[in-house]
């Protein structure tokens, strides 16, 4: 298969290593992670708050929460060198397995995700004696979110970090 422009732009804006100390350890990748779902919650939530809700207030926290959202996907997206957003002839074989890996376990956790979601709004409709319309929309919009970003959160909190070269590091200090 031949590469086009936008594939190798693609590649060497997901390889550029110039933000890398940022999420080089694991520790900083779940930090990213947690804030990336955070925002998601939050953003989401809003969302639904504009749409479903009275007011335009939530509408600013949309807004307002846009940015970083898109920071640190962009940042995750590194982490990943990728894996997510690359067309498959831009992938190795063990970056292809890797990525059915990552699919895969995501769609197991959403679909636990999913079971909850659905046994939690019939309680809701059976305890709280609500109609069960009135929950199922906005549950389904967070979990439509959820489904979303799962494999990008997935992806990055299983990136192995980076082994750094002890020689180089040697040949640096002498």
């Amino acid at each position: 298969m031949t590469t086009t422009r936008y594939d190798r732009r693609m590649y060497a804006v997901m390889n550029d290593r110039r933000a890398a100390t940022v999420y080089a350890t694991a520790g900083r990748r779940r930090l990213i992670v947690g804030a990336h779902v955070a925002l998601t919650a939050v953003g989401v939530g809003a969302w639904i708050g504009t749409v479903f809700g009275p007011g335009w207030a939530p509408a600013l926290v949309v807004a307002g929460a846009l940015l970083p959202w898109v920071l640190l996907t962009g940042v995750l997206n590194g982490s990943t060198r990728g894996l997510l957003e690359l067309r498959g002839r831009m992938l190795d074989e063990r970056q292809l397995v890797e990525r059915d890996r990552v699919r895969a376990l995501a769609h197991r956790i959403t679909l636990w995700l999913l079971v909850a979601a659905a046994i939690g709004t019939g309680a809701y409709s059976t305890l709280a004696d609500a109609s069960l319309r009135a929950a199922v929309t906005p549950v389904l919009v967070g979990v439509l979110a959820a489904h979303w970003m799962m494999p990008l959160w997935v992806a990055a909190l299983r990136v192995q970090d980076e082994l750094v070269d002890t020689e180089d590091e040697f040949a640096e200090a002498s």
